[in-house]
């Protein structure tokens, strides 16, 4: 029940209307962020704290500021998570609210930080293709590096939370993301109820 009211008040600012930020239209939502800030994402295993420096990806940064400001990631499940390698996140449960960022690309940010263990970083599926989809580092994954993936933020607080998520589907839902972003909550629930997930995510007030 307690998801189901997170997916209606996602729905609700998705809905605000086209006078302020809406998460229905990704244009909307263009504050560039602070040099440095903190974002806190509790969890069903426990809270972690981001710590966000602009000067690493200053688009990747700008990006997710206005999603987590936005409420975009309440609510929404942890579906990749690989021991020793990452977790990822950052496909809506509402349907509507995917196919809006869908195509809300950004450009890519120079890597000028390694993927340390830790780091947090937009996926992509290529070149200027990075939308909402998050993963962070659970050790040193510096070959990602040479692909372009540029780390933002670094987990600096509960990185063990992110140890404790529920890892048994292994890659599978890695593979099933168009069904994730069609369907929404209903098919992770009916596919993947064991997942872990976000219960809300705020930028910390400095």
């Amino acid at each position: 029940m307690f998801l189901g009211a997170l997916v209606a008040v996602a729905v609700a600012a998705g809905t605000a209307g086209a006078s302020g930020p809406s998460l229905l239209h990704p244009a909307s939502l263009h504050a560039k962020a602070p040099a440095t800030f903190k974002a806190r994402f509790a969890t069903t295993k426990g809270a972690f704290v981001v710590t966000v420096h602009r000067k690493w990806a200053s688009r990747g940064a700008d990006r997710f500021y206005n999603l987590v400001r936005a409420g975009f990631y309440n609510g929404q499940r942890l579906f990749r998570v690989v021991p020793g390698f990452v977790v990822q996140w950052g496909i809506s449960g509402t349907p509507k609210i995917s196919k809006a960022w869908h195509n809300a690309t950004i450009r890519d940010d120079p890597v000028r930080h390694t993927n340390a263990k830790g780091t947090i970083v937009f996926a992509d599926a290529g070149p200027n293709t990075r939308t909402t989809q998050l993963f962070v580092n659970l050790a040193a994954n510096t070959n990602l590096d040479s692909s372009g993936f540029a780390p933002f933020g670094v987990v600096t607080t509960g990185f063990s939370t992110l140890r404790h998520l529920y890892s048994g589907y292994g890659e599978t839902p890695t593979g099933e993301q168009t069904q994730m972003e069609q369907q929404g909550e209903p098919f992770f629930r009916k596919h993947f109820p064991k997942l872990d997930r976000i219960l809300k995510a705020r930028v910390l007030t400095q």
